[in-house]
């Protein structure tokens, strides 16, 4: 009979993953990954079969936590400004209070250790801001660019608030309105 999988053990493993991984980037060893979470090596691959598995897990769970927190009280009837400043805020959000879990996911964005299929499984938890973002790329300013482009000019104007934002955190709240003013008087 198989052993049951302890939830908190799991829920270890990908923090330390996140730990690690932050600190090491992608070469973190799971060893080091294993020890970071209380555990032996091989009580790890108990629960991911491999390294790579435990970077698509990982990928998924940081991206839902992005996208549980872009989704939750979605204004669905609201503005396009308005759904696009939930977006910004809440993603934003996320990232500024979450340093290390944003930097991991950054990295794990641009690896290729991260399968189609776990992307697309990401695609589904999505929720609400393909349509928003196929809304915003409708719009004049946006139109004949390839798909994506709005939701990249929003990323790149989110990193932008973000270093700022790091290096002078007392003006934070006023950094993310600008910078969201500027990237709506792009876009609009």
């Amino acid at each position: 009979m198989a052993r049951r999988r302890d939830p908190e053990k799991r829920r270890a493993i990908l923090d330390a993953a996140v730990g690690e991984i932050a600190e090491s980037g992608l070469s973190a060893a799971t060893a080091k990954i294993a020890k970071r979470a209380g555990l032996a090596e091989g009580t790890l691959f108990t629960y991911f079969a491999n390294k790579d598995e435990l970077l698509n897990e990982l990928y998924v769970e940081l991206k839902s936590e992005v996208f549980t927190r872009v989704n939750a009280d979605f204004p669905q009837k609201a503005s396009l400004e308005q759904r696009a400043w939930h977006v910004w805020s809440a993603s934003l959000g996320w990232a500024i209070e979450s340093p290390h879990r944003r930097k991991v996911s950054v990295q794990l964005t641009l690896s290729d250790a991260v399968t189609v299929e776990t992307r697309e499984r990401v695609a589904e938890v999505r929720g609400a801001l393909d349509s928003m973002f196929a809304e915003l790329e409708a719009r004049e300013t946006l139109q004949g660019t390839p798909k994506g482009f709005g939701a990249a000019t929003m990323a790149a104007m989110q990193e932008a608030t973000l270093d700022f934002a790091a290096r002078y955190p007392k003006q934070r709240r006023g950094l993310t309105e600008r910078g969201f003013a500027l990237f709506w008087r792009a876009v609009r």
